[in-house]
């Protein structure tokens, strides 16, 4: 089973993607193409801002267990 990119690299790989978006709308032809274009730069814009969201929720759990750390040492010590 292959490993999961790094969250830097996922970002990057949509972010070209947004980018042959944007060149698929200047050349689509009719508005079928356009509104298509249009909800699936919706849909990799949404897959950006999830996985930099996740990378919050890993930052503040790391922040948590922290402070989970310092607690259980206080109150050993006491």
């Amino acid at each position: 089973m292959d490993k999961h990119k790094p969250s830097d690299e996922m970002i990057k790989d949509l972010d070209n993607l947004l980018s042959k978006l944007n060149a698929m709308e200047i050349v689509a032809s009719n508005e079928f193409e356009k509104n298509s274009i249009k909800i699936q730069r919706a849909l990799v814009e949404g897959q950006m801002h999830s996985i930099n969201e996740f990378q919050h929720l890993k930052k503040a759990l790391d922040l948590l267990t922290l402070q989970l750390f310092d607690v259980q040492n206080k109150i050993n010590e006491s």
